[in-house]
């Protein structure tokens, strides 16, 4: 019962989502909400809605403190320079171009932060988009696609970081047989990112397109960007906040929150011109803050209620006993699915000890089972649950349903290729 019930709330999101009947705030809300109604779980709604909020409050304000903190640093051009070079170095080509973002988000990914990941990516690359009118849901789609791939899998980033805690593994066995799988998957997302530079190149007007690379060449193409005190003190600021960020020297939403007050006494110093700021970037901060607290409702719901459990062993229950071999290969395909709609903590601190404990009967180690479920971050990073997302599409000016309608047209063949490449070199078998 819990398990269709469950099932059936997952097909619902995604129905009203992606056909846009409901928006995404209101769809991710009412649908657990109408579950655990359905459930006779009504009195205790309340309290599984705190949980999921509980749960998710760092996170928003996380969020919230990280939106404000980059978009004062775009507004005084500190990541133009940069943007700038890239474009030169591109010399306009949309293949390059495309080719470049996926290059730069697999690198930038390597800071387990996904936030951070978003914002510089779309920092450097969005205004080209912009100006060549290419489609920005390509640039979403490989920044999700190489976080999932390289944040999710490395065990500084916080999905393995989570499978490692909760099994008991050692990072160093965990990481190392996933290094070759995850280094031919970020190979597979720069393969797509050219298919998809390709196809632009053929939308885009030749004149448009030789006209802008006659602007590069001219030097034409830019604003002179004046590299004052500011923008060395802001280029710093960052600099260390990132180091910081790596060293988990502070948990990020004192580093970003110190950070945001820090940048802003520098860049800002009339107070009626701080609150103006602030109020131009809450029309993207807000947005996200109040989804992600959604998206805590959705998951205390779906977890506190036991459905997601009864999801998980529902779909074990398909293999049979004398295939138990399979189980890392099911973890791996069932974490396509449950990723997109759990967040990390529901999914690895209550899916995933279900079927490594299930693995254990067959004598398989736990590392297998880590490294299945870490495969399903590409699609995570296109879920609802994802909190990083929001930000993304907030950046891209971007619906949740049209995002999803083509990042899962790529995200999805591309975990398949993970799941493969995990076989093929050993890292989860069968």
């Amino acid at each position: 019962m819990l398990a269709a019930l469950g099932f059936a709330t997952l097909a619902s999101f995604m129905l009203l989502v992606m056909r846009k009947y409901r928006s995404a705030f209101t769809a991710i809300m009412l649908t657990p909400i109408a579950a655990a109604l359905i459930a006779g779980k009504g009195s205790q709604l309340g309290d599984m809605i705190m949980s999921g909020l509980e749960t998710v409050a760092p996170t928003a304000a996380l969020l919230l403190f990280a939106v404000l903190y980059f978009g004062l640093m775009m507004e005084m051009k500190l990541f133009d320079p940069v943007c700038q070079a890239i474009v030169r170095a591109s010399k306009g080509d949309p293949v390059r171009i495309v080719v470049g973002t996926a290059v730069l988000s697999i690198c930038i990914a390597l800071d387990g932060d996904g936030t951070t990941s978003y914002m510089i990516v779309c920092s450097a690359f969005l205004p080209i988009y912009r100006r060549l009118g290419m489609n920005p849901l390509i640039l979403a789609t490989l920044a999700a696609m190489a976080l999932g791939t390289v944040s999710g899998t490395t065990p500084w980033g916080g999905a393995a970081t989570r499978g490692i805690s909760v099994l008991h593994l050692s990072a160093t066995e965990y990481f190392v047989h996933m290094i070759g799988p995850m280094a031919l998957t970020s190979l597979a997302i720069i393969a797509v990112a050219y298919w998809l530079g390709l196809r632009e190149r053929r939308k885009i007007d030749n004149e448009k397109l030789n006209a802008y690379k006659l602007e590069i060449a001219s030097g034409n193409a830019f604003e002179p960007v004046k590299a004052d005190w500011r923008m060395w003190f802001n280029a710093a600021l960052t600099a260390v906040l990132m180091v910081l960020l790596v060293l988990e020297v502070a948990d990020l939403l004192v580093l970003f929150m110190v950070g945001f007050v820090i940048a802003l006494l520098i860049n800002v110093r009339v107070i009626a011109d701080q609150q103006e700021l602030i109020k131009r970037q809450a029309a993207n901060a807000v947005p996200v803050v109040i989804l992600v607290l959604a998206a805590g409702v959705f998951t205390g719901i779906m977890t506190d209620s036991g459905m997601i459990k009864a999801m998980a062993n529902a779909a074990l229950s398909v293999v049979p006993d004398g295939m138990g071999n399979l189980i890392p290969l099911v973890t791996a395909v069932l974490a396509l699915p449950l990723g997109f709609f759990m967040s990390n903590d529901a999914y690895w601190f209550g899916v995933v000890p279900v079927l490594a404990e299930s693995a254990s009967h067959y004598g398989i180690s736990p590392n297998e089972i880590a490294r299945a479920g870490a495969i399903g971050q590409i699609l995570h990073m296109m879920g609802p649950t994802s909190a990083p997302l929001w930000v993304l599409l907030g950046l891209v000016k971007a619906e949740l349903g049209d995002f999803q309608k083509h990042a899962l047209r790529w995200g999805i063949p591309v975990s398949l290729a993970y799941i493969a490449f995990a076989l093929i070199t050993g890292a989860i078998s069968i």
